[in-house]
């Protein structure tokens, strides 16, 4: 007996710790941002122009995250075509919406790494050499547009999701870009980013000047299935507690929170009552409400193409509910 109240005991304090390691201001209001992919809305066959017209004009989204996305931007070494990005970006300036500009190999969006078929067969040395070239340009045509917010170096780039693809985490090269971004720009920020789940955080967090914090929940795992992160709010609030106490305070965003499904299939392969079972209002609704306890006030939705997508499907509970954030 004596055995087991030490260990109850024991198992209290520790609860006891965590319950107020987990003690974090929740603000009082969020401002609400989204990322927008051309690639992702290719992938649903919409016509990504009217798709992201309408998340200025019909969402009125006033924060951004864009992507430069290298096989776009340089198809063919040496040529590169601004047109997408351009156009992305004019249209931030004239809707008076700041963005954040992601650049790097590692860049948002399944497959992860988005890479020209013509680096496959370069060197390592090579590769890094053709991506200093393909961020120098991007960073000096943006950098002084009025739009810009932060710059986002790579993403996730501790993560080892998606390894077959993407390779092992290269820090020493990481801390390269890093440095030739503020080099090129000393005026914007830049914002590193790290898995909300199961990444550590405080590898990427030293080398921005604002951290970033993915939340996907509901996900599939090809060892799994389909299943949920047994985790709530109070976790996102225990880790920020924790690296702010061990690594300082800075600046902390949820640059990414999951609002469509994550299929083993692509998107617009799987039936709708297939998509609506895997992120239905329902659970589109927990995870906003969830995520506004993490003690995050600024927030970056993922899925507004999915949104779109499902709307012209006769399902627009989805573009609908994500307009109320907006206003």
């Amino acid at each position: 007996m004596r055995l087991l109240a030490k260990i109850l005991i024991g198992i209290g304090i520790v609860l006891a710790v965590l319950y107020a390691l987990s003690l974090r201001t929740i603000p009082d209001t969020i401002t609400y941002g989204v990322s927008f992919s051309k690639l992702h809305s290719d992938e649903l066959h919409l016509d990504w122009k009217e798709a992201y017209r309408a998340v200025l004009e019909d969402l009125g989204v006033k924060h951004l995250r864009l992507s430069a996305y290298w096989p776009t931007i340089e198809p063919d070494q040496g040529r590169f075509d601004f047109s997408v990005l351009d156009y992305q970006m004019q249209l931030a300036v004239s809707h008076k919406v700041d963005v954040i500009l992601a650049v790097g190999r590692k860049t948002p969006g399944w497959p992860e790494c988005h890479f020209p078929d013509w680096t496959q067969d370069l060197s390592k040395d090579d590769e890094h050499a053709a991506r200093i070239s393909y961020i120098t340009a991007v960073v000096n045509r943006y950098k002084d547009s009025p739009a810009l917010r932060y710059w986002q170096v790579e993403n996730e780039p501790f993560l080892s999701f998606a390894i077959d693809r993407c390779g092992a985490p290269d820090e020493a090269f990481f801390s390269q870009e890093i440095d030739l971004v503020r080099s090129l720009d000393p005026q914007h920020p830049i914002i590193t980013t790290d898995g909300g789940e199961f990444g550590t955080w405080h590898k990427a967090r030293k080398y921005g000047d604002v951290f970033g914090s993915t939340m996907y929940l509901y996900v599939w795992s090809r060892h799994i299935g389909y299943w949920r992160y047994p985790i709530s709010a109070g976790f996102f609030r225990l880790k920020q507690n924790v690296v702010d106490a061990l690594f300082g305070k800075k600046p902390s965003i949820l640059i990414e929170l999951g609002l469509e499904p994550w299929l083993n299939q692509p998107i617009a392969d799987t039936p709708i009552d297939e998509q609506l079972g895997h992120m239905s209002p329902e659970r589109f609704e927990e995870l906003i409400a969830l995520a506004s306890r993490t003690g995050f006030s600024e927030q970056y939705l993922w899925g507004a193409e999915w949104w779109y997508y499902m709307k012209a499907k006769g399902h627009p509970e989805f573009w609908e509910r994500a307009k109320r954030l907006f206003k």
